[in-house]
């Protein structure tokens, strides 16, 4: 059947689009988790009308398809786990003409994030959303995971800076949901899109929301002797009436990788390490500013710094973005985790995750949106070390699990896909996951689109395409 499908494929897209060869296949097996897979087809389409023809076909050949940007995601959430065609939407990456008097533009899935707000800067404009790997991530890839990023936490994560798609359903139909008014009529089925993991459609074409370039900006860079006070300071902050652009945390061991491979500046004898950035006018953001340095001083910051030009700000800010680069000094491997708990109880996670880590053996380094209890505990190791990814896997079970207990949840940005998927149940009763399984099935009724991801299986009374199991409840 497989060869069929290449077949087909190479008539419709033209051969120069379709990867068969076994090493290619492995390279696009995985995405940045753990989880490995193989597919069996790898397509590079340019349009949407390839798109379309290639659904069609995956269509008369009843085969998966599964949509891939840049392979950036954590979750394993592009990876196949049985006959499938992966769709690499990379080299969809134009950018049509900037709409500036309505701050908004198309762009097709395969811009690089970064690349957006490059090209729209002169105009006065950019995209929020700034996941740490926006160098590298496409627009396409940030909204199957609604990703967030380091200046989420005021504006928003994805999900509030789209306002259309243009879609390829499971049917091959086109449909675009949403559309430019701020508050269109209907279901929003643009927001039941975006995070959907490329389980309801593919994304051909996003209208995406552009932000002004703000006025003024004000970077502080604040270290502490203890974590509790820096959480403490993160919930002050807040508690004021403040929520900046950012404010981002790392712990001691965080410090000191980063600071051995970016040269930041940071202080590398400091067990916490906050950063916070406002923005706007620069009269707002002085007074900003300076509610936060008093904030640091009541809870006993040991450095409070504003960073005083462009390039040193630029510097602190690839200190924090370079964190998951710093730690390939250390180990091979690394495993990064996303989960979220109450601001609350940010300091009763994080001494958790330490006594995970010393409990199986692993090296816990954290960095994390402080702003909305966004961990992102990070495991590193050498994974040729017989045993080691075993408890790597059960340390990250127990992450998990801790979280969820405190009134947490599996993701903030990251997806649920492969790895989180059989932890769904922490969070969702029977009721829950069934709904969202009927959803899935009303967009997708075969379930063909990025099969055995999100839902673990049972969450509908029959998996898509089998017989109900004996007993299953209805």
């Amino acid at each position: 059947m497989i060869k069929r499908l290449e077949r087909d494929l190479r008539k419709q897209l033209g051969s120069e689009k379709v990867l068969s060869d076994p090493l290619d296949l492995y390279v696009f097996g995985k995405d940045s988790g753990l989880v490995r897979g193989e597919s069996s087809l790898v397509v590079f389409p340019t349009t949407t009308e390839d798109v379309v023809a290639l659904v069609r076909v995956a269509a008369r050949h009843g085969i998966a398809v599964i949509p891939r940007g840049s392979g950036t995601g954590l979750a394993g959430g592009v990876v196949a786990t049985g006959e499938a065609l992966l769709v690499v939407t990379t080299r969809m990456n134009r950018i049509e003409e900037v709409d500036v008097e309505d701050r908004m533009v198309w762009v097709q899935p395969g811009v690089i994030n970064q690349d957006l707000s490059t090209h729209t800067s002169p105009l006065g404009l950019y995209f929020v959303p700034d996941p740490s790997s926006q160098s590298v991530c496409t627009i396409g890839g940030n909204v199957a995971n609604n990703s967030g990023g380091l200046h989420c936490l005021a504006e928003g994560t994805t999900v509030n800076h789209v306002l259309a798609l243009e879609v390829v359903t499971a049917a091959g139909e086109l449909v675009v949901l949403g559309g430019a008014s701020p508050d269109p009529t209907g279901l929003d089925l643009r927001s039941v899109m975006v995070g959907s993991e490329g389980t309801l459609g593919i994304v051909t074409k996003v209208l995406v929301k552009l932000t002004p370039n703000p006025p003024a900006v004000r970077t502080l860079l604040l270290a502490f002797a203890d974590v509790e006070n820096a959480a403490a300071t993160v919930s002050g902050i807040i508690a004021n009436g403040l929520v900046p652009g950012a404010l981002e945390m790392m712990d001691r061991a965080m410090i000191q990788a980063v600071e051995r491979f970016a040269h930041a500046g940071f202080p590398t004898d400091a067990e916490a390490l906050l950063i916070a950035e406002v923005t706007g006018h620069p009269t707002a953001v002085d007074a900003e500013a300076d509610l936060i340095r008093r904030v640091a001083q009541d809870h006993s910051a040991t450095l409070i710094h504003i960073a005083v030009e462009e390039a040193e700000r630029k510097r602190i800010w690839l200190g924090r973005k370079s964190a998951f680069g710093a730690i390939a000094q250390m180990n091979p491997d690394y495993y990064l985790h996303d989960t979220v708990v109450p601001r609350t109880r940010l300091v009763e996670a994080v001494k958790e995750v330490y006594v995970i880590g010393k409990r199986h053996g692993i090296p816990m380094l954290n960095v994390f949106h402080a702003g909305d209890g966004n961990l992102h505990p990070l495991m590193t190791f050498d994974a040729s070390q017989p045993g080691v990814l075993d408890r790597v896997h059960a340390a990250g079970k127990d992450l998990i699990e801790a979280c969820v207990a405190v009134g947490g949840s599996l993701s903030g940005e990251h997806g649920i896909g492969l790895e989180k998927r059989d932890y769904m149940p922490l969070i969702f009763d029977e009721v829950g996951l069934d709904a969202q399984a009927r959803v899935r099935e009303a967009f997708d009724p075969e379930g063909r689109l990025n099969p055995d991801k999100i839902l673990p299986e049972g969450s509908r009374c029959f998996d898509f395409g089998r017989p109900p199991p004996v007993g299953a409840w209805v």
